[in-house]
């Protein structure tokens, strides 16, 4: 018998940690020249495009086939006239943002990684590029546990160079410790104050010292990393921000630029973004149906004692606006006490979440995708041969979900995906064949195919699973103590909502969206009235993309 798997909508109001938001503001009233990205069929034409309009190029974006440009809103209305441009987005800035300080947190132990240390796995053999503020020059960051400096190179989007582009804003140190610090842990066991302390590094600094940046200095950092993936052997990359969906996955700039990084074979790691609890709140690239996107659970300040861990209340939850469930698991985003140097913006904006030595503690999705990262690279020192879906599906297939004491779901799947996070069990897997099912990211980036997951909502109001049945999830968003993360859980479809529809024409019908296989969105497309994009995307001149830290949580 099939199982149907719901969330109902709840009424709890949602906290931010630390992340990225990508809010898109008010009408834009005057005539001034602003940032847009141009696409066409090759980056050459985008800048010839925009060169017959008068605009000025200041960003060549070849992961996109795109440029970055000043244009007038008249430039803009002609480019938009021009056959052979594909899309013009207005660009926008992006900030990053923190979290509160808490207890210290064995987060290696938690998901098995210190057994893999203990086994030879410490990343050795992988690169793990990160994307975000920089990273500091502190010897344990920029060496190995032998000494040897494993920075390869820094660069910095915002100002397209190469070199020292230190971090003075906190976040991408934080980020980065999570996944490489070569510290042992303060609890007295010798084991490592990080995943995988062993990792390459490839710092991308594309947030400024106050955690600011656009969204052409993203997509030229993404450009960088994959022109460096074969030089710098880049298997992993660590995007720990979520921006908010303004278009379908495919439309969305930075998606198709992180598309094309797993297309190329790197294992891209996203943060679900902490707008939860509440449904439909993933965010970008977090949307994305490829990568792995990776939501927050909490030890409850009790590391050694799994049975009242419970989900973070910020964690955001599925599924898409395409219907795709997510997040894809959860890893520990709670209290996470990591490198940040003391004079960072961060630490100096808040003090008291400095232990005012080494160490700063905050909670996120941000934090919990670099945990995932660092799981990814242990996995690949196990196994280099791997491509990115083989990765994501031993990361789903050896999770662990949590169950109350009947055995049952304790969350629903669009809250914590396939489950917990096992390091250990991931890269000892031998599955294959469980992760983006239907999808063709080939013809997806050729425009040629799009693709939809089985989500769907009933007319209660409840999110399920077409073409299953049970599993309903009818007590709401409550966080009890009680759970515990178990790998003897049996998927009795295994994991079929990886398995994507494609649409047939990719757009909304009068029936709602139609899938080759007759499944019918039979109310049209009524997710929530926040889903409603005029003249198709919300990618128009009409709005400015400006970019706002989240605000401050207490932990978790």
């Amino acid at each position: 018998m099939t199982k149907r798997v719901s969330l109902t909508m709840a009424g709890m109001a949602g906290t931010l940690a630390i992340g990225v938001a990508i809010v898109f503001g008010s009408a834009r009233i005057n005539q001034e020249p602003a940032s847009y990205i141009v696409r066409a069929d090759s980056t050459g034409q985008a800048i010839e495009l925009v060169a017959a309009v008068g605009g000025d190029v200041t960003h060549e974006l070849g992961i996109i086939e795109a440029v970055a440009a000043t244009l007038t809103p008249e430039q803009v209305t002609d480019l938009r006239s021009r056959e052979a441009v594909r899309q013009v987005t207005a660009d926008g800035s992006v900030e990053t943002a923190a979290g509160t300080m808490g207890p210290y947190v064995n987060f290696p132990a938690l998901v098995g990684a210190d057994r893999l240390h203990a086994e030879g796995y410490t990343g050795r053999s992988v690169t793990v590029a990160v994307l975000d503020s920089g990273m500091a020059a502190i010897a344990e960051l920029n060496k190995d546990t032998s000494g040897v400096t494993r920075t390869l190179r820094r660069y910095n989007s915002i100002k397209d160079q190469e070199g020292t582009h230190l971090d003075k804003y906190g976040h991408g140190t934080h980020v980065a410790s999570i996944i490489l610090n070569t510290d042992f842990s303060d609890d007295g066991t010798g084991r490592f104050n990080s995943i995988a302390p062993d990792v390459k590094a490839v710092p991308v600094k594309t947030f400024n010292g106050t955690g600011v940046g656009t969204y052409a200095d993203v997509l030229r950092g993404l450009d960088w990393i994959l022109s460096k993936r074969d030089e710098y052997n880049i298997r992993v990359l660590n995007l720990s921000f979520s921006a908010k969906v303004n278009s379908h996955y495919w439309e969305d700039p930075i998606n198709q630029a992180v598309m094309r990084l797993w297309q190329a074979g790197v294992v891209v790691v996203a943060s679900a973004g902490n707008k939860g609890p509440d449904a439909m709140k993933i965010g970008v690239p977090g949307n994305n149906p490829y990568v792995i996107t990776v939501g927050a659970m909490t030890d409850n300040y009790t590391p050694t004692d799994p049975s009242d861990d419970y989900l973070a209340s910020f964690s955001a939850a599925g599924p898409t606006v395409e219907g795709f469930v997510k997040p894809d698991i959860v890893a520990p985003g709670g209290h996470l006490v990591s490198r940040t140097r003391i004079k960072s913006k961060l630490a100096t904006s808040y003090p008291q979440f400095h232990d005012h030595d080494k160490y700063f503690t905050m909670s996120g999705t941000s934090q919990a995708a670099a945990v995932v990262s660092g799981i990814a690279a242990l996995i690949l020192d196990a196994d280099p041969g791997l491509s990115p879906d083989d990765v994501k599906c031993r990361l789903m297939a050896s999770a662990k979900p949590a169950v109350d004491s009947n055995g049952d779901l304790a969350y629903s799947i669009f809250q914590q995906g396939a489950g917990r996070v096992d390091a250990y069990a991931a890269a000892h897997s031998n599955a294959t064949g469980c992760a983006n099912g239907g999808l063709d990211i080939d013809m997806d980036l050729a425009g040629q195919r799009h693709f939809g997951g089985r989500a769907n909502r009933d007319e209660d109001g409840n999110y399920y699973l077409m073409g299953m049945d049970g599993y309903i999830w009818t007590d709401g968003y409550v966080w009890t103590d009680g759970y515990v993360w178990t790998d003897a859980y049996v998927w009795t479809d295994g994991y079929v909502w990886t398995d994507a529809y494609v649409w047939t024409d990719g757009s909304v019908g009068p029936n709602g969206y139609i899938w080759t296989d007759g499944y019918v969105w039979t109310d049209g497309y009524v997710w929530t009235d926040g889903y409603v994009w005029t003249d198709g995307y919300i990618w128009t001149d009409t709005l400015t993309e400006t970019v706002r830290t989240n605000v401050w949580v207490d932990q978790e």
